[in-house]
C-alpha cells in the first residue's frame, strides 16, 4: 500500500530542516574558530610577539637561545632570534623548558612534568632539540649551564624552600654531569675552604655553576647566612672562596671577569649586579638598578644579558635585558617575552 502525500510531505520537510540545522552548526563553529583565531592573534599583537622565523635558518648563524613568555600556544617552549635581530621573528622548537641553556650541538633543558604532583627533569638535547638522555635531577629548577665545549652540563634545584632571598633557609643541590650521563660529582660533597680554612657546617650549599676552559669552574657557595664566589676544581673536588657577597656567576668569553649578583645593603631577596675583574679582584657595578635574580649570560665580552619579570602584577611574563660589562651606558630591552638566555655563536 502507498502512503498519503502527506507522510511524503512531511518527511522531505524534516530533512530539509535536518540539513538546515547542519548547515548551521557548521556555520556556527566556524564562526567560533575564526573568533578563536582572531583572539590569538590579537593576543598575540598585544603582547608584541613576532610572527614566525625559519628555524634552520637561524641556527646556522650566532643566535640567542631562551624559554619564550609570550602568550598563546608556544608559551613555555625554546625559541631563537639571530644576534644580528633579537627584536625580529623568532624561531620556535618543539622543547618545552623551565630553564635551558645551549651551545652548538647541544642544549641543556630543565623541564616541568605538571598535573595533579608537578614533577621535573633534566634532560640533554640534541642539534635538532629532541631528548638525547636524561639526567640526575631532585628537587625544583633553578639554574643550568653547558661548558662551553657541550661536554659537561650542571643543574641546580631546590631541594626544600624556594628562594635565595635568606641564605641558610633553603638547600639546594648541584649536580655536574657529563652529557653522556655520567655523574662527576655532587658539589655538596666538596670540600669548601673559605680563608683558608674548610667549611664542614651543615647549613652550606652550593650553586649557580659557571665553566671555565678546564676542568675548573666557579659558583656560588653559602653558609652562615654568607655567601662567595668560589673557584673550583672537578679534578681535586675542592672549591676555594676568591669574595664574598656574589651569587650566580657567569664568566665572561675572555675568561678574565665574572658577572654576578650582590646584596650588598639591599632589602631582603634584591640584588645588584656586578662584575669582578679576576686578576685584580676590582668590582664594578652595573647600571642595572633594578633586583635581577637570574645567572646572567654574556652576549659578547663588552655586554650581558639576563632576564627580568614583568612588574606588572598581572603579567605572567619577563623579558631579556641587556647593560654594559664596564658599568656605564643603560639598560636596554633586547628580547620581550623572553627569559633564560643562552648565546650560542
Amino acid at each position: 500500500m502507498s502512503e498519503p502525500t502527506g507522510g511524503l510531505g512531511q518527511r522531505a520537510r524534516l530533512a530539509a530542516l535536518a540539513v538546515v540545522l547542519l548547515v548551521v552548526a557548521a556555520g556556527a563553529g566556524g564562526y567560533v574558530w575564526r573568533v578563536r583565531q582572531d583572539q590569538v592573534a590579537v593576543r598575540a599583537a598585544a603582547t608584541g610577539a613576532p610572527t614566525r622565523a625559519d628555524l634552520p635558518a637561524v641556527r646556522s648563524g650566532p643566535h640567542l637561545v631562551f624559554r619564550n613568555t609570550a602568550l598563546g600556544p608556544d608559551y613555555g617552549r625554546v625559541a631563537m632570534v639571530p644576534l644580528a635581530a633579537p627584536a625580529g621573528p623568532r624561531a620556535v622548537t618543539g622543547a618545552s623548558c623551565e630553564r635551558v641553556h645551549a651551545t652548538r650541538d647541544a642544549a641543556l633543558c630543565l623541564a616541568a612534568d605538571r598535573g595533579l604532583v608537578t614533577t621535573y627533569r633534566a634532560q640533554v638535547l640534541d642539534a635538532d632539540w629532541a631528548p638525547r638522555r636524561d639526567l640526575p635531577l631532585v628537587g625544583t629548577p633553578s639554574r643550568a649551564r653547558l661548558s662551553r665545549d657541550g661536554s659537561l652540563a650542571a643543574t641546580t634545584t631546590f631541594v626544600q624552600g624556594d628562594s635565595y632571598a635568606n641564605p641558610g633557609q633553603f638547600s639546594t643541590r648541584t649536580v655536574v654531569s657529563r652529557v653522556d650521563g655520567e655523574v662527576v660529582g655532587d658539589l655538596e660533597e666538596f670540600t669548601l675552604v673559605v680563608a683558608g680554612k674548610r667549611v664542614t657546617a651543615i647549613d652550606r650549599n652550593l650553586w649557580g655553576v659557571t665553566f671555565a676552559a678546564d676542568d675548573r669552574f666557579y659558583a656560588t657557595a653559602a653558609s652562615g647566612g654568607r655567601t662567595w664566589l668560589v673557584e673550583g676544581s672537578l679534578a681535586t673536588r675542592r672549591v676555594t672562596a676568591l669574595r664574598a657577597d656574589a651569587e650566580c656567576p657567569s664568566l665572561s668569553p675572555d675568561g678574565t671577569r665574572v658577572a654576578f649578583k650582590k646584596h650588598g645593603d639591599l632589602p631582603p631577596g634584591r640584588w645588584r649586579l656586578a662584575v669582578h675583574d679576576l686578576a685584580t679582584g676590582a668590582e664594578t657595578l652595573l647600571a642595572e638598578t633594578r633586583s635581577v635574580d637570574d645567572q646572567v649570560e654574556w652576549l659578547d665580552d663588552r655586554t650581558v644579558v639576563y632576564g627580568l619579570p614583568r612588574t606588572d602584577a598581572t603579567s605572567a611574563s619577563s623579558d631579556i635585558w641587556a647593560v654594559p660589562a664596564d658599568g656605564g651606558g643603560q639598560p636596554r630591552l633586547l628580547v620581550a617575552d623572553a627569559w633564560s638566555p643562552a648565546v650560542v655563536r
